[in-house]
């Protein structure tokens, strides 16, 4: 389940938020230097220079050289991003074999996976330089932020309809369960919930069925019958039939008549007694668990919906991250609050690995943001300060982390009109997340009220739809650091031409 997660590695002399990769293996200098003089010659037949293309990023099913890195991979991820990159031509019909290998590895053409955990070998076949760039392409366009979106697949904490992925296994003391059966009843899914309700009955009903019928059989009552002198205990049971029917009619308190049981006999009369006391716990257990879990607001959460997607931009000079969340019914959650959580693996100073540690995310608690009046679709906002977790995160590195939040939404279910006591005052929690790559950089959702015919009138379909806006590619810490040298500047400047307007 925590395959998002990576164990540390047993060197403890890294520190990070999650453990580093190990170095890649380094290339024999002669595999490198032959294949940079295979590279020179070819460029020099051509009489052009070699282009000084960006290399993609490493792989460790590609062998590493000394090639020309770009400064930042920022306006890579920009160019791919938004398609193709400019100096990329048209991708040539290939073969369905063919291999992609970076720039500094020439002349190593039959590089193995490491996953297979073969040797390299040399080979004598060299991509020529035509069908290099069109590769080379290839091969940054796969490793692009999109694709890489689009691949990723990790386990969620929690789903987007609010389900948490955390099974619970290995309880070796069981008895608690069954110290709290009605909540264990009710906690249980419809189809085992409606199988235990009919066992209970059914059970009872066989019990006390068998009892009656072995009665009447150690009596007589079933060999007499239609023997008007004999006193039977039991009249009318001639079978275990029979005697299952009077135990559904005694419990149930049908009655038909034809099967009762008389006064000439105490132990049918004390028989009788203990199936209408168990009957009657039977009935107040079962029926209070089926009227608690019908009025569970448990399905209110389906008509609380959030954006499927985070956006961060600036909001009156300041970064924050922002998603929007609804009510589609007209009767209202009362006394709403919202919280947020982010699940984040770190690792300590010491070396100790804590996966999914739980932080705050601050919504307004301080403020009373938090609070909602759920009528209309609300923007809520976290305001990245320097006591938030994303202080120190950009554009770019948002792309490199692993990370997931967690929105709880919780209120009060408002009494309805035809049954007050149906759900009323029971309150209601609906959940959702967000992962790293579900938060958009530097848009803004659009807005869904409009006033009409002197009400305000909400278009969900606009509820998910967002637009790109003007938000800086760096942290709030940096765009903090930087406001702050301005304000620097602008005192300098402010205490130097005062001081020279100042009369002698």
């Amino acid at each position: 389940m925590l395959a998002y997660l990576p164990r540390p590695p047993t060197d403890t002399s890294r520190y990070g938020t999650f453990p580093q990769k190990p170095d890649l293996p380094a290339v024999p200098g002669a595999l490198v230097e032959d294949g940079g003089q295979q590279a020179a010659a070819t460029a020099a037949k051509r009489g052009t220079p070699m282009p000084n293309y960006p290399s993609a990023p490493r792989h460790s099913s590609f062998v590493p050289g000394e090639s020309s890195l770009p400064p930042s991979r920022g306006s890579l991820t920009t160019q791919h991003h938004r398609g193709r990159p400019s100096w990329c031509p048209p991708p040539a019909p290939q073969e369905a074999g063919a291999r992609l290998y970076p720039l500094h590895a020439l002349s190593v053409a039959n590089i193995p996976n490491s996953s297979r955990g073969k040797t390299s070998a040399r080979s004598s076949t060299v991509p020529t330089p035509e069908g290099l760039q069109s590769r080379r392409c290839k091969l940054l366009e796969e490793d692009s932020p999109t694709v890489q979106a689009g691949k990723r697949q990790r386990q969620r904490y929690v789903t987007k309809v609010g389900k948490c992925q955390v099974n619970l296994g290995n309880i070796q003391d069981k008895k608690r369960f069954l110290s709290d059966i009605f909540t264990t009843i009710v906690d249980l899914k419809y189809r085992w919930f409606l199988f235990v309700f009919m066992m209970c009955y059914i059970v009872t009903w066989v019990v006390f069925g068998f009892i009656y019928f072995l009665d009447a059989w150690v009596r007589g009552d079933i060999g007499h019958q239609g023997d008007p002198e004999w006193q039977a205990c039991i009249e009318n049971v001639d079978g275990f039939v029979s005697a299952l029917l009077l135990s559904v009619e005694s419990q149930r308190t049908i009655g038909y008549g034809t099967r009762m049981v008389t006064a000439n006999c105490a132990e049918g009369v004390i028989l009788l007694i203990a199936q209408s006391i168990v009957g009657s716990m039977i009935d107040a257990m079962m029926v209070g668990c089926m009227f608690v879990k019908i009025s569970r607001p448990k399905k209110r959460a389906q008509t609380l919906i959030f954006s499927k997607n985070c956006v961060i931009s600036c909001r009156d000079e300041k970064l924050c991250l922002m998603f929007r969340v609804g009510d589609l019914r007209e009767s209202h959650m009362v006394d709403a609050k919202i919280r947020a959580k982010l699940i984040k693996s770190r690792q300590t100073a010491e070396g100790e690995f804590i996966p999914l540690e739980q932080s705050e995310l601050n919504l307004g608690y301080d403020t009373g943001e938090d609070r909602l009046f759920l009528v209309e679709p609300q923007i809520i906002c976290h305001v990245i300060n320097r006591h938030s977790p994303f202080w120190d995160m950009s554009a770019e590195s948002l792309r490199r982390e692993q990370f997931e939040i967690i929105i709880i939404l919780e209120g009060i279910v408002e009494a309805t009109g035809k049954c007050p006591c149906l759900a009323a005052g029971m309150t209601c929690q609906a959940r959702t997340s967000y992962t790293e790559d579900e938060i958009l950089w530097g848009y803004r959702f659009e807005p869904c009220m409009s006033l009409e015919k002197g009400a305000f009138q909400v278009d969900y379909s606009r509820f998910e739809m967002t637009f790109e806006v003007q938000t800086p590619a760096a942290s709030a810490k940096e765009l903090h650091e930087l406001k702050e040298l301005e304000q620097q500047e602008h005192s300098t400047l402010s205490l130097y031409w005062d001081h020279l307007l100042q009369p002698c």
